[in-house]
Formats: structure tokens, C-alpha cells, sequence
């Protein structure tokens, strides 16, 4: 249905006098009081543009959908004309009055329900406009049957049959059933186990009240074995918040949680690219990180495999390939580049981490090659890292997973012969606060099997740019404290080996702590 356009003009052809003439016809159309305002005499509209925009805010959609879609606001109208009262009143009629054939079954339905989908409204109107020469005047006399005062007044129902086609595979026969369902239902009845096929069910019948619960059931149910199908039914059907949900969920959990189990797999890249390049995403250590990803190269690679590989095993894998050229020059290693140039690998540190990696000719020879100089420029000129300048996108990252039976939690981490702790405290059942402090390399005997081949760093002050945060989940959504970019020296003495300290309150647990710092230019 087309809207007509105020300033347009058409030329209709008649006979006269032998001849065919032109006679120019406009539109029609008026002006409506002293505002001159445009006025529509012909359907869909039958009022001026602003009386059309102040109707769509009383029924509550959109003017510009309105404009494109006509049908928006008749079908909008109708489902005003149904309170909830009328909705459940109706289930007491005797019989149906609609028969809906679709994926090979008729389903029964009464007008009332059948009106909250805007799908099921529009073929209800196109097969009442083909069965009478007045549609109008048909649904008016329906709309004035349901009022509380003409319940009573029952007449013959004459059913009306419908059909709908559905394309979609995540729609089954049992989630049409449940959507269905819900039309009846006061309080929305949907498992875990069926919210992705309702969801789907929803979309079809632009049932929009039960496909925001879906929305926000998935929301709150994302688990390592949903998270693949969730976030892929956010992108087909255009669901921003749920997408959004799916990628902040992934950004802590990719290594602490998914990271272990054999879901990895099933993560798409597409997600997988955007947690990577996240400054919200969480991980014990760079190293960490790059294990992860690594393993997940190993399960596209491996479909059959069924358990986690350790990380052995992922090495020789990678290997066994031939040394002529490393993994991500060969064809395959090709479509995964962008997501390992996303990787931090200049905090790596251990010699024996960088051996096993030039040892699986995993990475161009350059990148480690210029990894490892960057290094040695380090340590060379007391720790400065000249390559790193960009906190953001360069810092290097360490995490704490604080639980619920901690009080307290650290662990001691090394760069360039300067040795910090990082360290979380829980003061009372909500109070908690998350700093780092420098430690001499003489405190580290509980350590040193670990660092013992470390080198140390007598410098007395060390210039750090760094940024604390925390984010844990509370009622389904994330709350995020952080320190923000702070620059400072860290001495050896008492007054200043502490960094400032991330307070915060909240009944959130377990709580994502990372640090993250450079080593900035003395």
C-alpha cells in the first residue's frame, strides 16, 4: 500500500470528440483549519500528518515505521482495543474462531490472543478482507462483541482459516506450541532448553512481549555451551542488547572459563575477534591468553576431539607441520592472522615460554624476532618500554579471580628485573579493595624455584603507568570500578613501593581484578 505524496500530480485519458485529451487530476486533498495543515482523504491515512503523529505516541509506535508501514498502526490500534481482561475472558467462549495451518498442523485460536501477534492480525485482516465486501465494518462489529457489556451475547462463530509459512530451522513444531501457548498465558512459560526455538517462534509472530523475555532469559543464561547459539540468534535477528550481552560475558570469561572446557570450540571467530580486542577483556597473564587461542586453533583443527587437549599435546601438534614455513604463513594459519595480531606477545617474558613458541613455528620468525629485541632494549636501558606507549592497547595484563571464600589473594609477577605483588583484600561482606606493590627480589624466597633465573633490577625508583579494574556480575548486570590511567614511581621503601588502591562495594562475587601497567620512559 502506497501513501500518496501531497504535491504529486497524475494524468488519466478519456475520449472526446474523436480525440484522446490530457485533463490534469490532483490528488486529492485539503487544507485543515488556520495551521494549514495537509489533510488525507484516501486511505491508509484518513486525517493530517500531525493528527497521525499524535495518534502513533498515544498507541505507542513509531511515526517514520507508520509512514513505511501503514498496517503498524491499524494493527496497533487493535491490540489497544484488548486489555489483558478481555484476552483471558475470552478462553471461556466455546469454540474458536480462527484455524491456523502451519507447519503441517491447525492450531485454534480466538481473536483476543490471536491479536497480540501483529503477524497472526495481518492474515486475520487479509482473510477477513477477502470473505467480505465491508472488512471495516466486520472488525467493527468484532471490537464491539468483546466489550465487557457484550460478552454475554454469544453468536454462531463462522471460522476463519489462516496460513502461515515458516523458513526458519530454529522454529520446531514444540516452540511454535509454547508462543502459541503464551498468547493464553498471563505469565510467560518458557525453559532454558526451549528459549532459543520460542525466541525464533517469537520473531516470526512479531510477538514482541514474549520475545523480550526470551531476550532476557538468554541474557541471564549465558553458560560455555550457550553462548555459541545465543549470541548467533542476537546477530540473525538484530538484537543488540543480546549480542552485547554475549560479548561482555566472553570478555571475562574466554579464559577462566571457557578457555577449560571443550565449548572453545564452538566460539565463533567473528566473537572471538571482537573479545580480543576488548580493553574489558580478562585474563591471568599475556601468556595465558595466547594458550587459549592457541587451543582453540587445535579444536577447528581437531573436530573429533571430545575432551580438552593439555597443553602438550597442542604443541606437538602444531610441531608436527614442516619447517619450511611457520603455521599462520600456510594457507590455513591465513584466516586466523587477524585474531593472534590482536595478542599482546611483547608480555611474554619467560625464556622458556618464548622457546616453546619459536619452538612450534607457530609465528613469522619477525614477530618473535622483534618481540625478543624489544626485550634485551628493555633490560638494556633499565626496563623502559620504548615499544609500549599506548596503555589501552599495549599494557600488559595480569588478573585475580577473587572468591567468595577468599579474604585475601595475591601473586607475585616479574618484568624486566622488578618484582610486584598483586593483591586483593575483602575487608568486610562488601567491602573490597585491589592494589599492587613493589617487593624487593630478597622477599622472594617463597619463590625463588620461580624466579631464581630472573634478572634483578637494583634501580631504587621505577616509573609506572597503570590501571586497575574490577567487574563482577550483580542481577545480571556487570558492574565496573576502576582506577583509571595513573602514573607513578615506585620506590623500595614503605611510603612508596604502593600503588593506589581500588576501593569498592559490592555484593557481587567472584570479582574480575586486573592490572595492568608500562613501564614508562625515566
Amino acid at each position: 500500500m502506497k501513501m500518496l505524496n501531497p504535491v504529486s500530480r497524475s494524468f488519466h485519458k478519456r475520449a472526446g470528440n474523436g480525440e484522446e485529451q490530457k485533463h490534469l487530476v490532483t490528488l486529492e486533498r485539503r487544507i485543515v483549519g488556520s495551521t494549514s495543515r495537509w489533510r488525507f482523504l484516501r486511505e491508509p491515512f484518513l486525517g493530517d500528518l500531525l493528527a497521525l503523529s499524535q495518534m502513533c505516541k498515544a498507541v505507542n509506535v513509531d511515526f517514520d515505521e507508520v509512514l513505511k508501514n501503514p498496517d503498524r498502526l491499524c494493527i496497533s490500534q487493535i491490540q489497544e482495543n484488548f486489555p489483558e481482561t478481555l484476552k483471558n475472558k475470552a478462553i471461556q467462549s466455546a469454540e474458536a474462531g480462527v484455524i491456523l495451518e502451519c507447519l503441517g498442523f491447525r492450531w485454534e485460536l480466538h481473536q483476543p490472543q490471536l491479536f497480540q501477534s501483529e503477524t497472526l492480525t495481518k492474515l486475520y485482516m487479509m482473510a477477513l478482507a477477502r470473505g467480505n465486501a465491508n472488512p471495516e465494518k466486520e472488525l467493527e462489529k468484532l471490537l464491539q462483541a468483546q466489550l465487557p457489556g457484550k460478552i454475554k451475547e454469544q453468536r454462531p462463530v463462522k471460522k476463519m482459516i489462516v496460513s502461515l509459512k515458516i523458513n526458519d530451522p530454529l522454529v520446531t513444531e514444540a516452540a511454535f506450541a509454547v508462543a502459541l501457548q503464551n498468547l493464553y498465558l498471563r505469565e510467560v512459560r518458557v525453559s532454558m532448553d526451549d528459549v532459543l526455538g520460542v525466541l525464533a517462534a517469537a520473531h516470526v509472530l512479531q510477538f514482541n512481549s514474549l520475545f523480550q523475555r526470551c531476550v532476557t532469559m538468554m541474557m541471564n543464561g549465558l553458560t560455555p555451551s550457550t553462548i555459541k547459539d545465543f549470541y548467533l540468534a542476537g546477530c540473525k535477528y538484530k538484537e543488540e542488547p543480546l549480542t552485547t550481552a554475549c560479548e561482555k560475558w566472553m570478555e571475562i570469561n574466554l579464559v577462566p572459563l571457557v578457555g577449560t572446557q571443550i565449548h572453545l570450540r564452538k566460539i565463533p571467530q567473528e566473537l572471538l575477534h571482537k573479545v580480543l580486542r576488548s580493553p574489558r577483556l580478562f585474563t591471568f597473564s599475556e601468556f595465558r591468553l595466547l594458550k587459549t587461542l592457541l587451543l582453540w586453533v587445535y579444536l577447528q583443527l581437531n573436530s573429533k576431539t571430545q575432551t580438552m587437549p593439555t597443553y602438550e599435546t597442542v604443541l606437538s601438534f602444531f610441531s608436527s607441520f614442516p619447517k619450511k614455513c611457520c603455521f599462520l604463513d600456510r594457507d590455513v594459519g591465513q584466516n586466523w592472522m587477524q585474531l593472534f595480531l590482536c595478542l599482546r606477545l611483547h608480555g611474554i617474558t619467560k625464556g622458556k615460554d618464548l622457546e616453546e613458541l619459536r619452538h612450534i613455528n607457530f609465528f613469522p620468525e619477525s614477530w618473535l624476532v622483534r618481540v625478543i629485541a624489544n626485550h634485551y632494549l628493555a633490560l638494556e636501558n633499565g626496563g623502559d618500554m620504548a615499544h609500549a606507549k599506548d596503555l589501552t592497547t599495549q599494557g600488559v595484563r595480569f588478573g585475580l579471580l577473587f572468591n567468595q571464600e577468599y579474604t585475601t589473594h595475591s601473586k607475585v609477577i616479574a618484568m624486566y628485573g622488578f618484582f610486584f605483588e598483586i593483591k586483593g583484600i575483602k575487608h568486610d561482606t562488601t567491602s573490597y579493595s585491589f592494589h599492587m606493590q613493589r617487593i624487593r627480589h630478597t622477599n622472594l624466597e617463597f619463590a625463588s624455584s620461580v624466579y631464581e633465573h630472573s634478572p634483578i633490577s637494583l634501580r631504587a625508583e621505577r616509573l609506572v603507568t597503570y590501571e586497575i579494574r574490577a567487574q563482577t556480575l550483580v542481577d545480571g548486570k556487570w558492574q565496573e570500578f576502576t582506577t583509571n590511567q595513573i602514573k607513578q614511581k615506585f620506590g623500595l621503601v614503605k611510603s612508596s613501593c604502593k600503588s593506589h588502591a581500588l576501593k569498592i562495594q559490592t555484593v557481587g562475587i567472584p570479582i574480575y581484578a586486573s592490572f595492568s601497567f608500562i613501564f614508562s620512559l625515566s
